[in-house]
């Protein structure tokens, strides 16, 4: 970090807070990324006030996987959060995850709070539902959401509906006591999950204490809902209003911490966990711009995320960089604003961002793209090596799942698993950022490009030391049964005999 940089972050460095909006939404659904509907003015605001980044990834293109990255600095084959029953499986944890985040796994609240932080999540954990894996048990103070995703409505006897809960214990689950309606799409989540926001904030504004916010709300991920007010307010559908509302709710959050008089000693991120589901669209799915296909691959529309920074004071505004920027460099970011080293026994994989964000510098470095326990392709300067394409089976894509709708490529979206470590597809993102036409292997160009990019990969799996994996066992029985709490509701339920089995991924 430069001197001017320097003197900033130090001089703000113990009293710096946190926020992070980390949500499902795809690279072209803000105004700023130019969708064209204009519907999200307070995020176009916060890129105004602060720094768009335009070339920003997450770790994997599925929400548990990219979530342990956020929160590690680590790549998802590092931190366990994938599975070897299948090569280059996207594996995420539903209800009968038996795995979880570890306990050899140092996150971001976890850290923070030995320099002093308050630390909440409020949304969707997803790194683990079973006791051990509770976020109150890494480094959260407080929580106030779900385990997992807002799927159902489950009957309770083959399945269970997902608890809701508020610190250690659940207070009631999803369908039951808190509402969606799956026929109007109808359900006041947001609004509450605004509220607990706006309610700790002030309380640490109050006690003087700094914080780490973790927004990480499932409005947009299917089933979509938005609250009454928002129904029916977008052009764009249901979709529409729920990133509508997830708008306003964020703008809301910017302007209460302005109110406040915090806002110059909080740092704030926006970005999603992975790109717009596509397999949900037209209705329930999401815009990734021109980049191609979206959630569950590797193409750029999988894995590149709007992103925006914001710190008043700080930033300068209206900044746009190109900095090659990933999710787990919050965790790395994050903490050299708090003054506090990144752990030094173990790989970590995000960088500090602060250079690029403080004084406009581009840091060279390599972005991995994984699918399960395969390096499918890598990211140098302009560059993109594919090693592997694949975006579903054959006999999926047959029952009309398609992460790639209107979108096929020759011989690039494949429904086989195709390798090509011998020859890696190389596009040029600048020129080609849609992934549609390979360069040739005969050119210069790409001989000089696979030679840089080649001693990048080369020098990433002599240091790659895989976690041990964590989702690959499923069981029944470790459902969301009988949660923490569930006695004072009269909402345990029974669960069946344990049968732990080989997790099935078809994706």
């Amino acid at each position: 970090v430069g001197p001017e940089a320097l003197s900033l972050w130090e001089s703000k460095s113990t009293f710096t807070s946190f926020g992070v909006f980390f949500l499902q939404m795809g690279w072209g659904d803000l105004g700023a990324f130019g969708e064209p509907s204009k519907e999200t003015p307070n995020l176009d605001q916060m890129a105004s006030e602060g720094m768009l980044f335009l070339d920003f990834y997450t770790a994997n293109p599925l929400c548990s996987p990219s979530r342990a990255a956020l929160l590690t600095g680590r790549l998802p084959v590092r931190n366990g959060f994938y599975t070897t029953n299948a090569h280059a499986r996207n594996a995420y944890t539903p209800q009968d995850m038996v795995g979880g985040i570890p306990d050899s796994e140092l996150l971001l609240p976890e850290l923070l709070k030995k320099a002093g932080y308050i630390n909440k999540i409020i949304g969707k954990w997803h790194l683990g539902h079973r006791p051990q894996f509770h976020p109150l048990k890494h480094g959260f103070d407080e929580w106030f959401g779900s385990p997992n995703c807002h799927f159902g409505p489950f009957d309770n006897r083959a399945l269970p509906n997902i608890p809701v809960y508020r610190d250690w214990e659940m207070i009631g689950r999803y369908y039951e006591d808190f509402k969606i309606d799956l026929k109007t799409g109808e359900a006041n989540l947001t609004q509450i999950y605004l509220q607990e926001a706006l309610d700790f904030i002030s309380k640490q504004q109050t006690s003087q204490q700094p914080f780490f916010l973790y927004w990480a709300i499932d409005a947009t991920h299917a089933p979509v809902y938005a609250s009454k007010h928002f129904l029916g307010t977008s052009q764009r559908g249901l979709y529409g209003d729920a990133v509508r509302e997830i708008d306003d709710s964020i703008g809301k959050i910017l302007h209460h911490l302005q109110k406040l008089g915090i806002s110059e000693n909080t740092f704030v991120f926006f970005t999603s966990d992975n790109g717009a589901a596509l397999i949900s669209a037209p209705k329930q799915g999401g815009s990734n711009g021109r980049f191609l296909c979206g959630k569950q691959t590797t193409f750029e529309g999988g894995m590149r995320e709007p992103a925006i920074a914001w710190w008043p004071g700080h930033i300068p505004a209206g900044g746009v960089s190109h900095q090659l920027g990933n999710v787990m460099d919050l965790f790395t970011t994050s903490l050299s604003l708090a003054g506090l080293q990144p752990p030094s026994d173990r790989q970590i994989d995000g960088i500090d961002l602060l250079p690029a964000i403080l004084q406009g510098e581009l840091i060279d470095r390599p972005i991995f793209y994984y699918r399960g326990n395969e390096m499918m392709a890598v990211r140098v300067g302009l560059y993109k090596a594919h090693y592997w394409t694949w975006s579903n089976s054959w006999e999926e894509y047959s029952k009309g799942i398609d992460f790639c709708p209107g979108q096929n490529v020759s011989g690039v979206t494949t429904h086989t698993q195709e390798e090509h470590t011998t020859l890696p597809l190389l596009f040029h993102l600048g020129r080609d950022p849609g992934e549609k036409y390979p360069l040739s292997f005969a050119s210069d160009e790409y001989q000089r490009a696979m030679e840089r990019i080649s001693v990048v990969v080369q020098q990433h799996k002599v240091t790659m030391v895989p976690g041990e994996p964590q989702l690959n066992v499923c069981d029944k029985a470790v459902m969301n049964w009988s949660p923490p709490g569930c006695e004072k509701l009269g909402k345990c339920l029974k669960p069946p005999e344990s049968d732990p089995k080989k997790c099935f991924w078809p994706h």
